[in-house]
């Protein structure tokens, strides 16, 4: 009850974010289709000799094979080649374990804040920049159902094609390629000066998408980890009751057979 309500508040706090991931996806389409031959510092691919991974992982336990399956993602990175960049204890705490280059660790609450998105891509972007990092990916695990949750590896910098800012939970997370709208845009000073400023406003919103998920998806693990433990207990307490009337039942009828067997010696 606990991991479902938590659940629909971080949904509920998605849904505020669709008016401005919506102005943003049309913004941005104008803007890509505008911006002519533009080049950005965060968009040129190059030799890939060190990789960064942000790891998005859970604070807390007790939420069936989310972590392990996460991890077990981890470990197949390269050590010699890749840092992290660890988002919750438990990702920080396998780092440690495993002796990986822990570059940074930052937490996010039940209910994810854009401002800790933000903090996030920060940091991994100014490792883009100044050479630390070629490439740029986050590890998390995707909301698919509430029964399914599924490690996945998502490309973050250098930005390949720019495709639709989500702020919502809608299950599966989708790649959709952002499509011109009616509305026309006068853009000032230009639509290339615009695209410059819009581009890390878009990797904040796909890094507040990928909390969401991660969040939606320890949630309902959890739950369903809880709802699993309830029931195996109770089928533990019937058996151990039916074991223990068994003995009882046993015992009686020892003792009535033992009282009719000196009733019958005793004549």
């Amino acid at each position: 009850m606990v991991a479902a309500s938590k659940m629909r508040k971080a949904q509920q706090a998605a849904l505020a974010g669709r008016p401005y991931a919506t102005l943003m996806n049309n913004v941005m389409a104008e803007v890509s289709a505008n911006a002519g031959d533009f080049s950005h510092s965060l968009m040129t691919p190059r030799e890939v000799k060190k990789k960064a991974v942000i790891l998005v992982s859970t604070d807390k336990g007790l939420c069936g094979s989310l972590n392990s399956n996460l991890f077990r993602e981890a470990a197949k990175f390269d050590p010699a080649t890749t840092l992290f960049i660890a988002a919750g204890r438990k990702g920080s705490q396998f780092l440690a374990r495993m002796k990986r280059h822990l570059a940074a660790e930052f937490t996010y609450k039940d209910v994810p804040l854009f401002g800790e998105a933000r903090a996030i891509i920060k940091f991994a972007v100014d490792l883009f920049t100044k050479g630390e990092a070629d490439q740029v990916e986050v590890l998390y695990t995707n909301f698919i159902s509430t029964l399914s949750q599924k490690p996945e590896v998502h490309h973050l910098l250098p930005v390949g094609e720019i495709t639709a800012a989500q702020a919502g939970l809608d299950g599966e997370r989708k790649v959709e390629s952002l499509m011109r709208g009616a509305t026309e845009f006068i853009f000032e000073p230009s639509a290339a000066k615009v695209f410059e400023s819009l581009l890390p406003h878009y990797l904040n919103f796909e890094m507040y998408q990928i909390l969401l998920e991660a969040k939606a998806s320890e949630h309902s693990s959890r739950m369903v980890a809880m709802k699993n433990a309830t029931d195996n207990a109770s089928q533990l307490i019937k058996d151990l009751t039916l074991e223990y009337n068994k003995l009882r039942q046993a015992i009686i009828t020892k003792e009535i057979l033992e009282i009719s067997t000196a009733a019958m010696a005793m004549g």
